[in-house]
């Protein structure tokens, strides 16, 4: 290590900017070796600041002891070596080593508190506020719990003065709140966050910190949504940090008792050296409890053999960790108690570890990695009921239509087989028929339930159902869509169809009958058309089989079962009126086939009509009804569907509501449709859309924290073969918008140029162009100048042969300006820039065929030609009157203010339009004529600015520019 002063210093300026943890600590000692041995004491205090700061924030605070001694010994021997900022460094230390002393159960009490006294001396003597003593007192009182103690010292905090040794405004508040929550007002304590989760204060470390600690206020108050917020905002700001231990064990605290156990594993996994990392041990007994309470958890779930990387660099079974966590945390306790002479420490730990979790679920829209199944409370078994009772609630079911007839149908067979009890044909027939309305069962022995149930109506004398059961076995067999099925189940459905009509005639079918024989008619052709040469006539076939259908069955519409039928018949003509073009017919259609369902009191019959109306209502710029009818299918499928059911029913809602802006809804029900597909197995399909979807929605709702948690989880799961190139886009792009609002400009950019490289092979090559245009604005705000450069190189190339002039200029002006940064091309290649700029913008100008174009082209040229005087002038090392012994800088700003003056003449011809861009020029032009001593002609431009502009606005520049004059 170099021992050159200069050298040092820009060393220590340099590892301040690292990343925390035992790398930085490590380049910090060699750098104060080398300090040492240079013999400049004011750069030795700077060094073991330096010392106090890296320790301080890292896994190793309890080696900032000994620099923070040193530090003290030289400041009582020399109190003239320190100066001002060094000495505020020391005293606003004492506040860490007070604190730190406390986090370690090696430190006697007694010696701890006299550093406390220590620090109340000789915060006194220099004339400080008690403030931060009175803080630090009651971190001691809270650790040990003296309650009557802590009380006194937060009231002496709080009335104390705030000076430069209070901790900055975000850190108290998050003490504060912090006691508040610990005294068990959390309602307080969240008041007391919320300026800084808000964003009002803030700091390296906040609202880190108060967004971990407010996640169970909030769910003790019944805030989930607000906590799952805090959570996905919260871990993206500490995962990176090493000191924020404590913080990430909130985080997985949070996510144990919510039911996202999963999530809780992969957040342990990230850092496995905080399971030993023995620098602070008070924040690692507490990530150790943690780490206990969420193994624990799984244990009790069921899943203590299951695998997980623990410390040591070995695998642990949960239920091993859960022994060895419960029993490290214990073991740290019980030195702190010893040290304290209490139990209370002791005694939180046990009841951070065995705490109960708050909620069953909370979707937070990220998915887990290894999904942890929580078995749901095994089921009471009903009373054994009789074979009478279960078959008057199967037949009860079966009237209704209702979908869970099938269960209550398995249930008769069942106490069947056990009373050893003969049912009569008509149960056996019924048996059957429902039998064959399984789902899960093949095509054929779905048929063979329903002619024997046939057979049995037949033989019980009810002829009627006998023909719908063999109408439901001629359609079922078609569902193995083999050669002929389908003409050999049309041929034997129009035999039914005269059969059935002609019981109808003679009393001995019902009308539910006829219609149920009809529409299996309309099944059987509707599945038929993808597989018919002729696709008008298959269509018109169906559409002639439904109308005979509702001309019979709508007049018998009271009968509820007719009323299912109709339903179905009206969406089918629905169908065919959107196959023919008439969308705006085929909404209605699908309205009248949902309210004939609701009429009949089936509504869980209405989902697909509610469905196909939403579709063609999106279709047709209605967004109110798509909004109703998606609300509605979902309303009807709630009770009955399967989990991936309503993962699809939450997406369309999701995109019915986005089109209506309620962003916010459908941001929830986006989140709802993510965990529906967890559950459903559909995690990399449904569940990413969804993902990709509530990410776009937190987006546009400025939850920007929030977006990028979900949208960085789910970009591994998207790939080109299952979701398209354009999702994986537009993801990327995305989430590079989330990082430049979030201010990590570099990564942006990483995302966009990676969203570039796929869209580079799309035929149309506008998104290529944006996002490499994205990238160079990131790359430059990041002040990575060369790869900025390149980027607008790539999106100017690509802007000229789209030909968009304007945004190619914009891209060749900016990278002139990158051109004259440290280390780039410098003034000559910047002005080669500017004038290939101007160069282009007359081009156009000239090959221009209307009005409009030619104004625009007219003002890009003007800003060209202001940007130029502006970079001609910036680049003068002097002013004009300041030491320029040989007139280049007057002869730079001259040249700007000839520019300038393009500029106002260029803005003059593109019209009224441009009039305040006209006005900055003149502005421009007038300070560089008042430095070049012109001030008659500058005060002139200014007066002539606010006669046309007035005193707000580009006036207020006019004012200051007069100003300026009036100051030369």
């Amino acid at each position: 290590m170099s021992t050159d002063v200069t050298s040092l210093r820009q060393a220590l300026a340099d590892n301040y900017g690292e990343p925390e943890g035992p790398a930085r600590n490590a380049r910090a000692e060699r750098i104060f070796a080398g300090i040492e041995q240079s013999g400049d004491t004011e750069l030795l205090i700077d060094g073991l600041n330096h010392l106090m700061q890296v320790y301080n924030y890292s896994s190793e605070a309890d080696k900032m002891f000994v620099p923070f001694a040193r530090l003290l010994r030289m400041w009582d021997e020399r109190p003239g070596d320190f100066d001002g900022q060094q000495t505020h460094s020391l005293f606003w230390m004492f506040k860490w080593v007070s604190s730190g002393m406390i986090d370690q159960p090696h430190i006697p009490l007694a010696s701890i508190e006299k550093w406390q006294g220590e620090m109340e001396h000789r915060y006194r003597v220099a004339g400080h506020s008690e403030r931060a003593v009175r803080q630090g007192e009651l971190r001691i009182a809270r650790h040990v719990g003296d309650t009557e103690r802590a009380e006194r010292a937060y009231a002496a905090w709080q009335a104390a003065d705030r000076d430069n040794k209070s901790d900055c405004r975000a850190c108290e508040l998050r003490a504060q709140g912090s006691y508040l929550a610990h005294r068990g007002d959390d309602a307080a304590a969240l008041e007391v966050w919320r300026p800084v989760y808000e964003g009002e204060f803030s700091c390296a470390h906040e609202p880190h910190a108060v967004l971990s600690s407010s996640l169970l206020p909030l769910l003790r108050l019944g805030r989930p949504d607000q906590a799952r917020a805090h959570h996905l905002r919260g871990h993206r700001m500490v995962r990176s940090m090493e000191s924020m231990r404590s913080a990430v064990a909130q985080h997985v605290e949070f996510l144990t008792l919510t039911g996202n156990e999963a999530r809780g594993l992969e957040i342990l996994a990230e850092r496995p050296a905080y399971f030993t990392d023995s620098g602070e041990p008070s924040s690692l007994m507490g990530y150790l409890a943690v780490t206990a309470l969420l193994t624990d958890r799984l244990t009790t779930l069921g899943h203590g053999e299951q695998s997980l990387a623990g410390p040591g660099g070995r695998d642990w079974t949960a239920r091993e960790l859960a022994v060895h966590a419960r029993k490290e945390a214990l073991a740290l306790a019980a030195r702190f108690d010893e040290r304290n002479g209490t139990f209370e420490v002791s005694r939180a730990i046990r009841e951070r570890m065995d705490r109960e979790p708050l909620l069953e679920r909370l979707p937070l829209g990220l998915r887990p990695s290894r999904p942890v199944p929580v078995p749901r409370p095994a089921p009471v078994p009903p009373p054994v009921a009789s074979l009478d009772s279960l078959l008057a609630e199967a037949r009860s079911l079966s009237e209704a239509q209702r979908p869970d007839s099938l269960e209550a149908w398995a249930a008769v067979a069942a106490a069947g087989g056990r009373e050893g009890t003969e049912l009569g044909a008509r149960d056996r027939a019924e048996l059957e028929e429902h039998r064959g309305l399984d789902r899960t069962v093949p095509p054929a022995e779905s048929a063979a339930h329903f002619r024997a149930a046939a057979d049995l109506y037949e033989s019980a004398g009810d002829l009627g159902r006998a023909v719908a059961a063999r109408a439901r076995a001629a359609y079922a067999l078609c569902q193995d869509e083999q050669p002929g099925r389908f003409d050999e189940a049309l041929a034997e459905l129009a035999g039914l169809r005269a059969r059935v009509l002609a019981l109808h005639a003679e009393g001995s079918a019902s009308a539910h009958q006829v219609s149920r024989v009809l529409l299996c008619r309309c099944r059987i052709l509707n599945d038929g058309i993808h597989l018919a040469e002729d696709t008008a006539a298959a269509v018109g076939a169906l559409e002639e089989s439904v109308r005979e259908l509702l001309a019979f069955a709508e007049p018998h519409g009271d009968d509820a079962g007719v009323g299912t039928t109709v339903g179905e018949a009206l969406g089918y003509l629905g169908n065919i009126t959107a196959f023919g073009g008439d969308a705006r017919e085929a909404a209605r259609l699908y309205a009248r086939a949902a309210e004939a369902y609701v009429a009949a009191e089936r509504p869980w019959y209405a989902v697909e009509a509610e469905t196909q109306l939403a579709g063609v209502s999106r279709h047709l710029g209605d967004p109110e009804t798509a909004e109703r009818a998606s609300r509605a299918a979902l309303e009807h499928a709630r009770a009955y569907a399967e989990p991936g059911g309503l993962c699809r029913l939450h997406l369309q809602l999701v995109e019915s509501l986005a089109d209506n802006d309620k962003l916010a809804d459908a941001a929830e029900h986006a989140l709802e449709a993510a965990h529906w597909a967890d559950e459903a197995g559909e995690s990399k399909g449904n569940g990413a859309y969804a993902r990709h979807r509530l990410g776009g929605l937190l987006l546009q709702l400025g939850r920007v924290d929030e977006s990028a948690a979900v949208l960085e989880a789910v970009l591994p799961d998207l790939t080109a073969d299952d979701h398209g190139d354009g999702m994986i886009v537009q993801t990327l792009w995305w989430l590079g918008d989330c990082l430049v609002a979030l201010n990590e400009p570099q990564a942006a950019a990483e995302h966009w140029l990676r969203a570039a490289d796929i869209a580079r092979g799309w035929p149309e090559q506008r998104d290529h162009a944006m996002l490499a245009n994205l990238a160079g604005q990131a790359l430059y705000r990041a002040d990575l100048d060369s790869e900025a450069d390149l980027a607008y190189q790539r999106a100017g190339e690509l802007w000229r042969e789209l030909g968009d002039v304007h945004a190619y200029v914009r891209t060749v002006r900016v990278r002139a300006w990158i051109a004259v940064r440290e280390g780039q091309a410098g003034p000559a290649a910047a002005r080669e820039l500017m004038t290939s700029a101007a160069q282009a913008c007359e081009g156009a100008l000239e090959g221009a065929v209307d009005r409009e174009a030619r104004d625009g082209f007219r003002a890009e040229l003007a800003d060209t030609h202001r940007q130029t005087a502006e970079l001609v002038a910036s680049a003068a090392e002097v002013g004009p009157g300041e030491n320029d012994t040989d007139g280049s800088a007057r002869a730079a700003y001259t040249e700007a203010v000839a520019y300038a003056e393009k500029a106002i003449a260029a803005f003059t011809a593109a019209g009224e339009q441009y009039a305040e861009q006209r006005a900055r020029a003149e502005i421009l032009a007038g300070r560089l004529e008042a430095d070049l001593g012109a001030t008659d002609a500058a005060e002139s431009r200014a007066r002539g600015v606010l006669a046309r502009h007035g005193a707000e606005g580009v006036g207020a520049d006019a004012r200051s520019l007069l100003e300026y004059v009036g100051r030369r």
